[in-house]
């Protein structure tokens, strides 16, 4: 009885231990893809990749659409106010439309 005890307990030990390598190793494989992705190997990113970043970030920062609403009202309220020789886009401002589209 004592051997059909020790060997359940040898054959669970043997699973717990092959279920910790297997969680080291996904632990491990997580760790490397949050790092990879955290900060990517310099050799891999192409110029335009580095360049799209840039703007990717900056375009969908604060600043960027603050000064982009600034922008526009300055467009709308030039263009309604100015006598008419001088706005390049009267109402209904299809010029705007055309950049903005």
């Amino acid at each position: 009885m004592d051997s059909d005890i020790d060997k359940l307990l040898k054959s669970e030990n043997e699973q717990l231990s092959k279920l910790q390598k297997i969680v080291k190793k996904t632990l491990d494989d997580e760790n490397l893809i949050i790092e990879n992705l955290l900060h990517p190997p310099k050799e891999i990113i192409t110029k335009g990749q580095k360049i799209s970043d840039k703007v990717a970030s900056f375009g969908g920062s604060w600043a960027f659409i603050i000064s982009f609403f600034i922008l526009l009202f300055i467009w709308i309220l030039y263009n309604s106010i100015a006598l008419s020789q001088f706005n390049f886009d009267p109402y209904p401002f299809i010029l705007m439309n055309l950049i903005l589209s």
